[in-house]
């Protein structure tokens, strides 16, 4: 049997015997760029886009969409989603910085958290961020004292907890009652904060928004946060008079990483869940908002591929081949932090058979760093590139540089042509904010290094 039809997977394969990935043959690329490397397929990452627009404009048209900068963002990622008619969505200064130097309007930014800077906050403030997202009634009074400082006017968002628990893992859930994200609605806290927002001239409260978790594959949750929300918002019409011009519902729709992950087709859930939110603000007569959605895993998660260099193969007889690449957790966390499961294949022989289980592991000295457990792989040997599917999504975003191992380059395939957007970092880089007292010193001088 071959990887292709071991995994299912619509793997492009060429004359040599090697995975192609946006028209780019995967060996000449790790000769070209190096490894470990992230590959982005380009005509994937825009397939997925247009898939949102696709699913909503029949129905639920006044929608917007949000790319979730979280998942995976680089300046060229920028350019790319606003192409594609996106927002974004930014959780911190670095990632605001990073939008603003690609020059992504401004105007077009979700500013999210649930703790937010004051330093933060003005940087929002003083460049025109489009909507601040409002984790918690201190980070309220805060921008209120801020908007008074900067004399601006930020348009906000509150961010709720709708009570519901996504069926992922327990890091990834976001909007059950006991998060450290939201205002609760039980409690009392939402309602007032309306009163509050209502009260001050500083900011203009837009709307509200939610986010359950990430890695859903069901389209329930998500009606069961809209049931939550559009009650909520029915509730604070009434007591208020305030009526909402967004309505949010974050992201989270998953992907299939391997073949035992089987969510629905991504038009069939995103059109589900627009419909269904058209409905329920019907049933309660309440004026159709601009609907958002703000994907980020489903966007770019699928069309990530991570490239690594084979190294040592130990073989442990009747227990365990364990197969160690040029990377690991440094690159890809989300096995430690998640027991998040994978799928690779030898992209210098797609064409042979599958003749072995190994276990991929990494290079760093922590014994839970492993990739892929009970891989089935072609004879592995030292020097083959190992191909790990659907690292698109919180990987690179993710990385460190933990045993000092510097960050894997990025490249972007399509139709043939390989773009480097993110360079490899280099050991002077690791160094580069590294500061000797003079009494630490070892040598005065110290003599070029040998590479």
């Amino acid at each position: 049997m071959l990887a292709r039809e071991y995994f299912e997977r619509d793997l492009t394969i060429n004359s040599s015997g090697h995975l192609e990935i946006g028209g780019c043959d995967v060996v000449e690329l790790a000769k070209a760029f190096g490894t470990p490397l992230y590959v982005l397929d380009e005509a994937k990452i825009r397939a997925n886009c247009r898939a949102y627009h696709e699913a909503l404009k029949g129905v639920y048209p006044n929608y917007e969409l949000v790319y979730a900068g979280k998942a995976f963002l680089t300046q060229a990622m920028c350019g790319l989603v606003y192409q594609e008619g996106f927002g974004l969505d930014v959780v911190s200064g670095g990632e605001l910085y990073t939008a603003l130097r690609a020059g992504f309007p401004a105007e077009n930014i979700n500013f999210h958290g649930n703790n937010k800077s004051r330093a933060e906050l003005v940087m929002a403030l003083k460049n025109g961020v489009g909507r601040i997202m409002v984790d918690n009634l201190m980070e309220l009074e805060t921008l209120i004292q801020l908007a008074m400082e900067t004399k601006t006017q930020p348009r906000v968002v509150f961010r709720l907890k709708p009570g519901v628990t996504a069926h992922t893992h327990t890091y990834t859930q976001t909007g059950q009652e006991d998060s450290k994200f939201g205002m609760g609605l039980n409690d009392g806290v939402a309602l007032k904060a309306v009163k509050i927002a209502l009260a001050s001239p500083q900011i203009k409260l837009l709307g509200f928004h939610c986010h359950i978790g990430s890695q859903i594959f069901e389209v329930e949750p998500f009606k069961a946060a809209i049931d939550v929300l559009t009650a909520f918002m029915a509730e604070a019409r009434t007591q208020t008079g305030f009526v909402a011009e967004v309505l949010d519902l974050g992201g989270g729709i998953g992907i299939a990483h391997n073949k035992q992950e089987k969510p629905r087709a991504l038009l069939e859930i995103v059109s589900k869940i627009g419909r269904y939110a058209r409905e329920r603000l019907t049933a309660l007569q309440y004026p159709l908002p601009l609907l958002v959605l703000e994907p980020g895993r489903s966007i770019v998660g699928s069309a990530g591929t991570t490239i690594y260099t084979v190294g040592n193969i130990k073989r442990i007889p009747g227990v365990r081949t364990y197969l160690a690449v040029d990377g690991g957790m440094t690159d890809n966390p989300r096995v430690a932090l998640y027991q998040a499961v994978y799928e690779g294949a030898l992209a210098n022989k797609m064409n042979e058979p599958l003749t072995e289980v190994v276990t991929v592991t990494g290079k760093c000295c922590e014994s839970g760093d492993m990739l892929i457990w009970d891989l089935p792989l072609a004879t592995p040997e030292p020097g083959d590139l190992l191909a790990v599917f659907d690292t698109g999504a919180y990987n690179y975003s993710m990385a460190s540089n933990y045993n000092r191992l510097p960050r894997p380059a990025v490249v972007l395939v399509a139709e043939g042509e390989a773009e480097l957007i993110v360079r490899r970092e280099t050991y002077e880089q690791l160094i580069q904010n590294d500061l000797i007292p003079e009494r630490l010193k070892v040598k005065s001088e110290v003599e070029p290094i040998a590479k």
